[in-house]
């Protein structure tokens, strides 16, 4: 069934998220974005018009992109079986070339095309592009899985500065010029870390932290640095988590003012995050002195 709302309702609506346009406008937020809301192309539509509201009302908005399950349908076309370490994708010479394929080309462009159709205004950059992302290969058994060394943010500020909302593909080189596959969560981290960001919206496949990842009502909404350390030692923090939760951490550390965990799949997380009372998912923040 269909909800429908009288003129009366959507001014009351507008008005009690006034004071969250007040805060966010003129500031940057990070959104990291892949997973199931990328496949799902109902969900893709909704985080693209999200983003380009946020842009409209004069929200600086960077969006930061994977695409493994692209890149496995590619390599499934061309035979070429997946391998994962821990994670992480190994990731030879040729591996490489379609992770940049896919990631710097289809993903990339797809997305900057959905984002101007809904009347935003987008730029497509990879790690690459005016050496955004410098990189050293993390561990020779993953082969070129890169480890950030250096973000040279000026493109993605020029771009800001010029009015766009840049789209980053999470791919990386060094001064040799080897391209390196560079985790997405990692990535957005240290992008939001480098702009000094005031939010990282980190999108995935589950509501947040739950105390029992078995039963959604357990979500924790907010939780300090060092709450979070408790939680590891609890095991409520484990397994895919943990990674996610690191690189919360470390964008903090870097310089973001908070980190929202939240879940990509719900229709408009986005503007339930920034816009609204109760938010949506679960925010790590430095502490309750902040």
């Amino acid at each position: 069934m269909e909800l429908t709302f009288s003129n009366a309702q959507r001014a009351e609506v507008l008005t009690q998220a006034l004071p969250y346009i007040k805060r966010y406008t003129g500031k940057i937020v990070v959104v990291k974005y892949g997973g199931n809301a990328m496949i799902n192309e109902q969900l893709k539509q909704q985080v693209m018009e999200d983003i380009v509201l946020l842009w409209l009302i004069g929200v600086k908005v960077v969006l930061v992109h994977g695409g493994g399950p692209e890149i496995n349908e590619l390599m499934d076309k061309l035979g070429k079986k997946p391998e994962f370490v821990n994670g992480l994708r190994v990731t030879d010479k040729e591996t490489v070339d379609i992770v940049q394929m896919v990631l710097a080309g289809k993903v990339n462009k797809t997305l900057v095309n959905l984002l101007e159709a809904k009347g935003g205004k987008a730029m497509g950059i990879s790690g690459i592009d005016g050496r955004l992302i410098r990189a050293e290969m993390k561990d020779p058994a993953l082969g070129y899985v890169g480890k950030i060394t250096h973000v040279h943010i000026k493109p993605v500020l020029d771009l800001l500065e010029r009015g766009y909302i840049p789209v980053i593909s999470t791919i990386g080189c060094d001064r040799e010029g080897n391209t390196y596959n560079i985790n997405g969560d990692t990535a957005a981290a240290f992008v939001a870390g480098a702009l000094a960001a005031e939010r990282l919206i980190m999108m995935t496949d589950i509501a947040g932290i739950l105390r029992d990842k078995d039963d959604p009502s357990t979500l924790i909404n907010e939780v300090t640095i060092d709450e979070a350390a408790h939680l590891y030692d609890e095991g409520i923090i484990s397994g895919g988590m943990i990674p996610k939760v690191d690189c919360c951490i470390e964008a903090i550390h870097r310089g973001v003012k908070n980190v929202t965990i939240m879940d990509g799949r719900v229709p408009h997380s986005i503007l339930m995050e920034l816009l609204t009372d109760e938010g949506a998912g679960t925010m790590v923040t430095r502490g309750k002195d902040e």
